[in-house]
């Protein structure tokens, strides 16, 4: 599998992380705080599905909280680093939807020829978010939408909604 790992359940993280697991333990640590235990997790961007689900198998053992990072097409303009592609202000829309609205369906259809073409690091990351939200109910809410330099970028939560219908 195309997967890299720092830390275990319950465990300290080792030193040094890739940066884009640094900016992630910067951001955990901010708003939670150094008490929690924490397990950091790659996953390459042009995995499969079927690696995807695995890996969300494998997420899915026990409560959890997860930050799933990735960037959306670096194509939307002539100084983007993948150029000008007519197909990314689309696909950047139909993934901004389906983080805004907890479409795990959504996400799991993103193509990944055309994800590889568009230059989308996403794409796996946000699969993985899809499994491992299957079976449950969500509410999506998206903070962020926007592509500077010509990079798709978004933020985004998903909270569980419980049977009573509260997240």
């Amino acid at each position: 599998m195309s997967l890299s790992s720092w830390g275990q359940p319950g465990g300290e993280v080792a030193d040094p992380l890739p940066l884009s697991l640094s900016v992630g333990a910067w951001l955990v640590n901010r708003v939670l705080g150094l008490t929690i235990s924490r397990r950091m997790v790659t996953i390459a961007a042009d995995a499969s599905a079927e690696e995807c689900a695995a890996l969300a198998g494998r997420l899915a053992t026990g409560p959890y909280a997860l930050l799933v990072m990735g960037d959306g097409t670096a194509c939307r303009g002539i100084k983007a680093p993948g150029y000008d592609d007519p197909r990314a202000q689309p696909y950047d829309e139909a993934v901004a939807r389906a983080l805004a609205t907890a479409d795990a369906g959504a996400l799991l259809a993103l193509d990944p020829d055309l994800s590889a073409k568009l230059m989308v690091a996403g794409r796996a990351p946000w699969q993985v978010l899809a499994f491992a939200a299957a079976g449950g109910s969500w509410r999506g809410s998206l903070a962020y939408d926007d592509a500077p330099y010509g990079v798709a970028y978004f933020v985004a939560s998903w909270d569980r909604v419980s049977e009573g219908g509260t997240a």
